[in-house]
């Protein structure tokens, strides 16, 4: 890990997790415990409403999670219900947390690498749609970040398990002075909570 990011997650053990929260995120704790029992691959989607933000920080927090507890074969993906962008605040507030961000394509869905390390392959992140040819197609556990996505998505073809992991959306403080503070502070509230699943996991 960065030695920047290493910082960043030594404050994850000051954010509170509560006990219902970790009821539910128990379901994730047994898939991921599972796959790895089972010797499979263990392959996440988080899902949000328009993969911009709160869908974006739980994949990089969950693969970065997996890396620092050394739980092997996780692949974390993401999508919404429609496809957007992902928003520039998700990708600056991630750098300012210590990741290493570049982008590889620049349109208006831009396409960026994200590093937690300089040895491991990169967390790809752009917006797609939640059933996109990028993610996969079945035995994956999909992890709904948001109530609107949860309720909008009835079905989600190919997943094994759904697991709703809500977060309130960073995006109420765009355009406001509490900007940096909210969204800063919405990612180690999720990295906490990614933390805590790996720390779990029994090897």
């Amino acid at each position: 890990m960065y030695p920047e990011l290493t910082n960043t997650i030594q404050q994850l053990q000051h954010q509170s997790i509560s006990e219902e929260r970790k009821i539910t995120l128990q379901s994730l704790i047994d898939f991921v415990q599972q796959k790895m029992d089972e010797g499979k691959d263990i392959n996440l989607v988080f899902i949000c409403t328009h993969n911009s933000r709160r869908s974006h920080l739980s994949q990089i927090w969950a693969q970065a999670g997996a890396a620092y507890f050394n739980i092997p074969n996780v692949r974390c993906y993401s999508g919404g219900t429609e496809e957007t962008a992902l928003f520039p605040k998700v990708a600056e507030t991630l750098v300012n947390q210590g990741f290493n961000i570049f982008k590889i394509a620049d349109e208006n869905n831009p396409v960026y690498a994200i590093k937690y390390n300089d040895d491991s392959l990169p967390v790809i992140g752009f917006s797609k749609r939640y059933d996109s040819a990028f993610n996969p197609t079945s035995g994956f556990a999909a992890i709904m970040t948001c109530s609107q996505a949860d309720g909008g998505c009835p079905f989600i073809a190919g997943a094994e398990k759904r697991i709703p992991i809500t977060f309130e959306d960073p995006k109420i403080s765009d355009n406001t002075p509490q900007q940096s503070q909210v969204y800063a502070e919405r990612s180690l509230q999720i990295a906490s909570v990614m933390f805590y699943v790996f720390s779990k996991i029994k090897k």
